[in-house]
């Protein structure tokens, strides 16, 4: 008898053993070693994670959370059959759930939170009648929660957050009468929230944010006294807050429901929840006033009402500040972008000295700055920018030694820039643009050792530009000193900037040489010194700027000869030297290769150059080398290449009949061509194993052509689709027209006839080895080896993107507006430099006196976009325009941040892309952003000091740094203000390319110091 219950402990000791032994093949990846112990030389029950009962020596506990482990795991889990807890939380397990877990009928507590856990979550697990805890949040499932889950009775916590779910939130929940925690936040549920969960007289945790949830909030639900947490962000909810939600739940510490459609008046009797800690309804359509009284939420922590219709624009908005002396745990206060007027009262200088933020941009505000606003010592961002206040900025501001970012540009503050503001040494950002301060900029500024971006433009500051703030070594991303009345020289020392992205003293009265030392300046972008009155000749020492991509130097006294380095900076794209006197010969390469990429109007003493410029020839006496000439001959070819090119693109715009015909003749006469039978050879027959993809009009193929070996992409139209032909002329004449590093360079075509005698007609392009944008988007292999693109990625894409259309629109001669920008027309090189494709649609600009352009090709043009980047004034019948390129990249560059398309599921009838971006702003940007971004960014980033938490429904998630949440919500609102309704609100290329790059040095900056 002894033998035989021996013989059972050894198989069922071995069973459980080879289940561990399983799992340990599974994982891939085990950067904490975790699995070196699982060996031979000891027991299984004394590795690590795992806990036996002590007296049959089976397993009852599996515990790796927080592994870092990589893997899936195995069915054989399921004959561990005393386990009575599974703990996998925050690895990086992938794979589906195995139903073999559903045998495990003493499991009362299973986590899988937060791994890349997929597929349909198995129905089998409502065998495990005994579990307490189910959590399945930060996972890839994807379907509806099974039906069966409903036998579950027993349960506690039900975390399904953070997912891919889809379908109805389960009424059956209601009958969980033991629930404390309930989540189904960030998911794509639909429909309503059922009133059945009202039921859940226990539950103290509920979330449901960022969902697609419409209606209105059951009332029953207001009635669960027990709730601590009520968290609804980012629906389409609707409807009022109940008037006596503060009787109802009187216990609650965090109430969140912002981004959704609520309307009505904050509830008065808000003020009664005494526990209250967190109270954030941003982005919703309340109406009405603060309370005044609010103030009796002694514990308030988060007072958040931004972007709302809150205030009358009258004095007497703000007095509930009175009353938020009481809450002495406040730190931020969010009331930006509302209908906030009059005075700010004076008891704000009495507010919680534990207060960070305070943002009360884009209101109504008037009145003097408050002078005891410097009592809030703690202050971290201090934000009242747009408003209507006057009178000067306090003395004392220096006390505010926090302060990190000071936002009061556009505003109407007088006097000058007091000099306490240099005791401000942790600022990173000042903005004091577009006021009327006086006076001299104060030397003491220079002691801002950490400032990244200086804004002092449009004021009314004179004198000469100090020394000191040369020495402001960490600028970084933009000074901005232009149109006010500097006077003087600009000083060497600007060439101790050497991280510096944009220097603009543009519209002073700046005078003598430009500094040699700018050449040390070698990050520099963006270098404005027009309007000035410089004097001499350009530095030879600028031709160290390899990064410059814009110049001016326009409306000075500049002599000399124009210099030829300029025509070496390879980055440059715009460069202005016009109203200058400036001699001799106009070099012809580089910028100067295009004339819609530089000025020299007003330089009566230049010659040569392009012949479109008609200057005169240079003279021996305005040349020393005949090696400059140009030959005659070359010269008249260039000539009659020039005319017959716009004469071309003339009757182009004007006409678009015979496509056929003008296809043929235009391939030929401005672009090489390849025989079909090269390009056929190049492909081995056009063969499926060269396949690439499938576009507009047409199949393209990866190509290697004989002459040279060169790898192409071919882009075969296929000319029974309508508008083929028409596109293959379009394209050949935008592309023949244009040049620019992030625009695809058409290499040759081909107009010929098939082995079968059909017309044929193909372009033939630079091979993009790294495919389209979309395919890193949205790539279709599951698992832990698709490609993710990083923040960094993404935002060095988003420039390349934003400097072609800027190039597009503002560089050519004729702006071009491409019409269908999306990710799909995206293409990457081996450096994964972006390049803007297929111009089938594009279309050139004519002025805007002309009526060539008739509704009907208007409406047209606009059917054959792409739905989702639509601007919506083509369906209304307005002709096409640059703004209307501008909102399919805005949209465009939401989808690169928050992943999803802006046809996807999420967004329903009601809401798109840009109004669900909208509505996440302000609350929880975070959550709605591409997950794998978070991955990518933060797997090195365990070091780091100066963090946030991110936090879910019911823990901790990730942590990342703050200013990489601040990079991120940049980014968002860029993509927001390109993709504004209004086309004349929408923010120029010029401008996007400025703030990206912005931006990006603000990145690169802090990664580096972190």
């Amino acid at each position: 008898m002894i033998l035989a219950f021996s013989s059972i402990l050894c198989s069922t000791d071995e069973l459980d053993r080879s289940a561990l032994l399983d799992l340990k093949g599974r994982v891939l990846e085990d950067p904490l070693k975790i699995m070196s112990s699982w060996n031979d030389s000891t027991h299984f029950c004394e590795w690590i994670g795992v806990t036996c009962n002590s007296t049959i020596r089976r397993v009852v506990a599996l515990d790796l959370e927080a592994g870092h482990l990589t893997g899936s795991v195995p069915p054989s889990l399921g004959n561990l059959t005393y386990l009575t807890k599974i703990s996998l939380g925050a690895n990086k397990l992938y794979g589906p759930i195995p139903q073999e877990l559903g045998r495990l009928l003493q499991l009362r507590f299973l986590n899988l939170s937060y791994n890349n856990f997929g597929g349909e979550f198995p129905a089998n697990i409502s065998h495990c009648s005994e579990l307490v805890v189910l959590e399945i949040s930060g996972n890839e499932f994807v379907g509806q929660i099974p039906h069966q889950l409903s036998t579950l009775t027993k349960l506690e916590r039900f975390m399904f957050g953070i997912n891919n779910l889809s379908g109805t939130i389960p009424p059956w929940v209601g009958n969980f009468s033991s629930i404390l925690a309930l989540s189904f936040g960030r998911n794509n549920f639909q429909g309503g929230i059922p009133s059945e969960i009202g039921r859940l007289s226990k539950m103290e945790f509920f979330s449901v944010i960022s969902n697609k949830l419409t209606g209105t909030m059951p009332i029953s639900i207001y009635n669960i006294s027990s709730l601590t947490l009520f968290h609804f962000t980012e629906n389409q909810l609707q409807g009022s807050l109940p008037p006596n939600i503060g009787f109802t739940l009187p216990n609650l510490q965090t109430f969140a429901g912002g981004i959704n459609n609520f309307d009505g008046p904050i509830p008065k009797s808000l003020t009664n929840i005494s526990t209250l800690q967190i109270l954030d309804f941003p982005n919703n359509n309340l109406v009405g006033m603060i309370p005044d009284d609010i103030g009796r939420l002694k514990h308030l922590q988060r007072l958040n009402f931004g972007s709302n219709n809150l205030g009358s624009g009258k004095i007497g908005d703000l007095n509930f500040i009175n009353s938020l002396v009481n809450c002495t745990k406040l730190r931020t206060l969010g009331l930006n972008t509302n209908h906030f007027g009059g005075p700010l009262p004076s008891s704000i200088a009495n507010l919680s000295n534990q207060l960070e933020a305070i943002t009360l941009g884009d209101n109504m505000l008037s009145g003097s700055f408050p002078l005891g606003i410097t009592n809030l010592i703690n202050l971290q961002v201090l934000a009242m920018e747009g408003n209507m206040m006057n009178g000067s900025i306090p003395p004392n501001i220096g006390s505010l030694k926090n302060l990190v970012l000071l936002y009061l540009g556009g505003n109407g503050l007088t006097g000058p820039i007091p000099s306490s503001i240099g005791n401000l040494t942790s600022l990173t950002n000042l903005y004091l643009s577009y006021n009327k301060h006086d006076g001299r900029i104060p030397t003491s500024l220079g002691e801002c050792k950490t400032l990244l971006s200086l804004q002092l433009s449009g004021n009314n500051l004179t004198g000469a530009i100090p020394k000191q703030i040369f020495g402001i070594l960490s600028l970084s991303i933009t000074l901005a000193l232009d149109h006010n009345s500097f006077t003087g020289s600009l000083p060497n020392e600007v060439g101790g900037l050497l991280s510096l992205l944009e220097l603009d003293v543009s519209e002073n009265k700046l005078s003598g040489d430009i500094p040699s030392n700018l050449g040390k300046c070698t990050s520099m972008e963006r270098l404005y010194l027009g309007g000035n009155q410089f004097r001499g000749t350009v530095p030879q020492s600028l031709e160290t700027l390899n990064s410059l991509v814009q110049l001016n130097l326009s409306r000075n006294n500049l002599t000399g000869s124009i210099p030829q380095f300029l025509g070496k900076l390879l980055s440059l794209v715009y460069l202005d030297l016009s109203y200058n006197n400036f001699v001799g010969k106009v070099p012809e390469e580089g910028v100067f290769s295009n004339s819609t990429m530089f000025s020299i109007l007003g330089n009566n003493n230049v010659c040569d150059g392009l012949q479109e410029l008609h200057l005169p020839p240079c003279t021996s006496n305005q040349t020393h080398s005949s090696k400059l000439l140009i030959p005659i001959a070359s010269a008249v070819a260039f000539v009659v290449f020039l005319v017959s090119f716009f004469f071309v693109c003339f009757l182009f715009n004007k006409s678009r009949k015979d496509t056929s015909t003008s296809s043929s003749s235009f391939a030929k006469e401005f672009l090489p061509q390849i025989s079909y039978l090269e390009l056929s050879k190049a492909t081995h027959g056009f063969s499926m194993d060269n396949f690439i993809g499938s576009g507009s009009f047409g199949t393209v193929y990866k190509g290697v052509l004989s002459n040279d070996g060169s790898i192409v992409a071919i882009k075969v139209l296929n000319l029974q689709q309508q508008g083929a032909s028409q596109s293959f002329v379009d394209e050949c004449n935008t592309l023949s027209n244009i040049r620019h590093r992030n625009l695809l360079k058409i290499i040759t075509s081909c107009s010929s006839i098939d082995v079968h005698g059909n017309e044929f007609k193909a372009l033939v392009f630079n091979f993009m080895s790294n495919g389209n944008l979309d395919s890193w988007l949205h790539p279709t292999n599951q698992g832990n080896n698709q490609r993710r693109l990083s923040l960094i990625q993404r935002l060095n894409i988003a420039i390349d993107i934003a400097y072609g259309l800027d190039y597009l629109h503002n560089h050519c001669e004729t702006p071009i507006v491409h019409c269908d920008l999306k990710p799909s027309n995206i293409l990457l090189d081996k450096d994964m430099t972006a390049h803007v494709g297929d111009f089938g649609l594009a279309r050139f600009m004519l002025e805007r006196s002309s009526d060539q352009i008739s509704f009907s090709q208007t409406m047209s043009l606009a059917l054959k976009g792409s739905i989702g980047y639509i601007p919506p004034e083509y369906g209304t019948g307005s002709r096409i325009s640059i703004e209307g390129d501008i909102f399919s990249y805005g949209i465009l560059l939401l989808e690169m941040i928050i992943g999803k398309r802006p046809t996807d599921n999420t967004f329903g009838n009601d809401v798109d892309i840009h109004l669900f971006t909208t509505r996440a702003l302000s609350q929880d940007a975070l959550s709605i952003i591409d997950s794998s971004i978070l991955f990518e960014e933060t797997r090195h980033e365990e070091d780091m000091v100066q963090v946030i938490a991110i936090k879910s429904e019911e823990d901790q998630r990730e942590i990342i740094p703050r200013w990489m949440e601040e990079c991120v919500i940049s980014i968002m609102k860029i993509g927001l203000t390109c993709s504004l309704k209004a086309p004349s609100e929408r923010t120029s290329m010029n401008i996007v390319v400025n703030n990206l790059q912005a931006i990006k040095s603000s990145y690169l900056e802090f990664k580096k110091a972190h």
